[in-house]
């Protein structure tokens, strides 16, 4: 493995703070690359879109080289990307759009292990047609979403599933292709939340059979806004809610007003980095496989080091045990709140929050309640002395409550 963490975390500013941050999972820290690429677009003469003014056709390329950036890592075309403020308010447009098409009688299915931007919208959207919803329960014990929870629901009127590609509470990862698999078997669409797994994970939507398919670049070292790619036959099927003198070409017709050309640029510079992770040549695609291959076995191996040392911390219970996840902890301290479990690591430096972190679902499922667990997540940026500081101050807590 050539991969080096001191040459990865010299890019990031942030550290110099000193905080070790297993906050990722919620948004992660920015590289300077990234930051530079935003501010150059701050400071240059950008139009609107269009090709008679510099300043028009700058836009315009970079919008293009953006959707080309989100298309080469999740293996997409770019005539099916579509950005907008969040991954939540994409879906919520999303599930409108779609809604249009389903009448009473028709079904859809969403899970309890999922965000709950993965299901509110859709919930809401069929209340609002008159659809059902059909909820698919996940394994309490193991945090394991198996193809069967959601195959047995599955019918003539399935119009379409919503389930996680990665829970962002557990980091379990369900069997998307084999999910989409018996979806499609029934004629209905997958909308796949990506948002945590694409931190992790080389990712091919083609491979997985996501219809549509969300993430969030500001959790894989991005600025903050969302994107959603899908098959741009698909989208040309669909006619949102626009304003009339607004482009009705596909991907256009699904953002509203105009796009954050500053962060579509550091979008595109953070892609490029998570392709430079390691050294190689080849097309962008070529080096984000061989970039995030590397990646997933290093985090992989840190994982290991965390799980093993949460594990033989007496008192400290680690919730999930799925035979695939990302390096995501979720874990409580026998005897202490969640809340007072994060603010002692912060003061001791580690930045690892408490909560249900929007999965609400999943942490009532799991008996958690609103009050969650604290989830240590790990990033490009992390390192065994992070890992070992994280350690260390669990386990002084955990023994100052015992005395």
């Amino acid at each position: 493995m050539t991969y080096r963490v001191a040459t990865v975390r010299s890019a990031f500013p942030a550290l110099a703070e000193g905080a070790a941050h297993f906050d990722g999972p919620g948004g992660s820290q920015v590289p300077a690359p990234v930051a530079e690429a935003v501010a150059r677009v701050m400071v240059s003469a950008v139009s609107n879109r269009g090709q008679v003014t510099a300043a028009e056709r700058r836009a315009d390329v970079i919008v293009a080289q953006a959707r080309q950036a989100i298309a080469d890592l999740l293996g997409a075309d770019q005539g099916g990307v579509v950005f907008g403020r969040s991954m939540t308010q994409l879906t919520y447009d999303l599930s409108r759009t779609l809604a249009k098409q389903w009448r009473a009688g028709d079904e859809i299915v969403v899970t309890r292990l999922d965000h709950d931007a993965n299901i509110r919208p859709w919930v809401q959207a069929a209340a609002a047609v008159g659809v059902t919803v059909r909820w698919a329960d996940f394994d309490r014990n193991t945090g394991e979403l198996p193809v069967s929870a959601i195959a047995g629901l599955l019918g003539p009127r399935t119009r379409l599933v919503a389930f996680t590609a990665a829970s962002n509470l557990l980091g379990t990862r369900p069997d998307v292709a084999e999910i989409s698999a018996a979806v499609h078997a029934v004629g209905a669409l997958t909308y796949v939340d990506g948002v945590h797994l694409t931190p992790h994970a080389f990712v091919d939507v083609r491979a997985m059979g996501a219809d549509f398919y969300a993430c969030s670049p500001y959790k894989f070292l991005g600025p903050h806004l969302g994107a959603v790619v899908a098959a741009p036959e698909l989208l040309a099927g669909l006619r949102p809610d626009k304003l009339l003198p607004s482009s009705d070409a596909v991907p256009e017709r699904f953002e509203l007003g105009t796009l954050p050309y500053e962060s579509l640029a550091g979008v595109t510079a953070a892609v490029d980095f998570l392709a430079g992770l390691v050294d190689g040549a080849g097309t962008r695609r070529d080096r984000l496989e061989r970039s995030l291959g590397e990646l997933a076995e290093y985090e992989g191996g840190l994982a290991k080091r965390l799980f093993a040392g949460l594990s033989a911390i007496s008192g400290v219970v680690i919730h999930g045990s799925p035979v695939s996840r990302t390096p995501t902890a979720l874990f409580t301290v026998d005897g202490v709140p969640p809340r007072s479990v994060y603010e002692q690591l912060a003061l001791a430096g580690v930045n690892a929050p408490a909560g249900h972190f929007y999965a609400v679902e999943c942490a009532r499922w799991m008996g958690l309640g609103d009050a969650g667990a604290v989830r240590a997540g790990i990033a490009p940026y992390t390192d065994e002395a992070d890992v070992d500081r994280l350690l260390t101050a669990v386990a002084a807590l955990a023994a100052g409550n015992r005395t």
